[in-house]
């Protein structure tokens, strides 16, 4: 019998699961830094209040910054949607997916559940995440283009296999676990058309949906083997092939690691917006924005149906949300506010005149040698009123692999988000502390829970 994809995988999983320590430690630390910051900005918000309501089920399992405890599935939706809920959170540039707000939440979960050491803990980050990214490679562009969340399904299987390798799972049970979660695997993007909360819900909904996957398969359910490269498999179902580059998933697996050059944004937006909105920033100190006549941007083709089309409705979002995912309005920001933190998405903000003005007058080109999505870069021409064009280039996202942001910059944002959701300097103090010993003792949130 022909050994499987999920079979391979297994196998290199297990290999790799005991040398992450190095190769991926700071990398974790980062991401669990991270996260923590964005659950804690996020916890007063109304779609996590509604996240935590509607979850019926309590346990002994940490919501960050809530009293009240779940189940670990629940612990894992709630913090993962809090996580991603203002699309501030890491991103891989070569998906994208936003891995941090899905294996991250789920692993700390079943930790905590099950008092897992640690080093096991740091595994399971580590083979979740590199499975996420590689996952990604597979068939670029084909799931967004189907009109799917590569988070939302590629973040399933990853929550598995981090949860899995977490465990300690023999290879079958690794193997049924992601054969098993290829049929919980969903999240469409039509939360683009209004602004609506489902995207929100996508990493959290696959973390948790890898933490029963995987209990499913301890137990001894089955999945099928060919969940992935199969007939009727995932990636027929959500890219539309499968005939997809394998060897981007195992080749070199947990030899290189590929989830190591994860972006970190500086901005509170959508991915491929985040160098536009450095190019605006960089122009904004040479004009003045009354001045500005038009503004053009050359866009990849892979990224119009998502942040410019509709272009009336993306130069004038009809809520909050919809603003981080309009990339005339965070262009607007940059020239106007000099970012596109939190607080350029209030409901109050997105409706400045000043800004929609602005907004109004950014519009696209296509750039047909655009490399997205090997690499997000930005372009922004401004045209004045007194005849003169100026332009700013881009060539890579700040955050990524060619900029990326130190751990003391990480650290800075994680207090500054902290504050946002009403932490108190010594509680971010304490959790910094935890985030740096957790992969050498154990896994416990109990002193985060307010």
């Amino acid at each position: 019998m022909t050994e499987s994809i999920s079979e391979r995988l297994a196998a290199a999983a297990e290999r790799a699961r005991g040398e992450p320590s190095k190769a991926f430690r700071e990398t974790a630390e980062k991401l669990v830094i991270d996260i923590a910051g964005l659950c804690i900005a996020a916890r007063n918000s109304d779609y996590v209040r509604a996240a935590l309501t509607a979850w019926e089920s309590s346990g002994a399992c940490s919501a960050l910054g809530h009293v009240r405890t779940l189940d670990s599935a629940g612990a894992a939706f709630v913090n993962g949607t809090a996580a991603h809920g203002e699309d501030f959170d890491d991103t891989f540039e070569g998906g994208p997916v936003h891995a941090g707000a899905v294996i991250v939440p789920a692993i700390l979960a079943v930790a905590e559940r099950e008092r897992l050491p640690g080093r096991d803990a740091l595994a399971g980050i580590a083979i979740g995440a590199e499975v996420m990214c590689r996952a990604s490679l597979i068939a670029p562009k084909r799931i967004h283009k189907a009109g799917f969340h590569p988070t939302a399904i590629l973040g399933a299987l990853a929550s598995a296999a981090g949860v899995a390798t977490a465990r300690r799972a023999a290879r079958t049970e690794f193997v049924n676990a992601l054969g098993i979660v290829g049929s919980m695997a969903s999240g469409i993007i039509e939360y683009l058309a209004e602004g609506a909360w489902t995207k929100r819900l996508h990493p959290g909904w696959s973390a948790q949906s890898g933490i029963r996957a995987a209990d499913l398969a301890r137990a001894g359910f089955v999945g099928p083997r060919t969940v992935l490269e199969g007939t009727h498999g995932l990636y027929h179902a959500f890219a539309h092939t499968v005939e997809g580059d394998w060897g981007r998933l195992l080749d070199g697996f947990g030899e290189r690691w590929t989830a190591v050059s994860l972006a970190f944004k500086p901005y509170a937006c959508g991915t491929m917006t985040q160098p536009y909105v450095d190019c605006a920033r960089k122009l904004a100190k040479k004009i003045r924005p009354e001045d500005i006549v038009d503004v053009v941007c050359e866009a990849a083709e892979g990224t119009v149906h998502r942040l410019w089309e509709p272009l009336a409705a993306k130069q004038r979002p009809p809520n909050a949300y919809a603003a981080k995912f309009s990339q005339p309005y965070c262009v607007a920001a940059g020239f106007l506010l000099g970012h596109c933190g939190l607080e350029a998405f209030t409901e109050k903000q997105v409706r400045d005149d000043r800004l929609l003005s602005i907004a109004a007058r950014v519009r696209y080109e296509i750039d047909p040698d655009n490399p997205y999505p090997d690499q997000f870069t930005g372009h922004v021409r401004v045209r004045l009123k007194d005849g003169r064009i100026l332009e700013e280039r881009q060539g890579h996202m700040r955050g990524g692999a060619h900029e990326p942001l130190s751990r003391a910059d990480l650290e800075e944002k994680f207090r500054l988000n902290c504050i946002y959701g009403g932490w108190s300097t010594a509680q971010a103090e304490r959790f910094l502390a935890f985030a740096r010993e957790a992969f050498d003792s154990g896994i416990d949130l109990s002193p985060f829970r307010q």
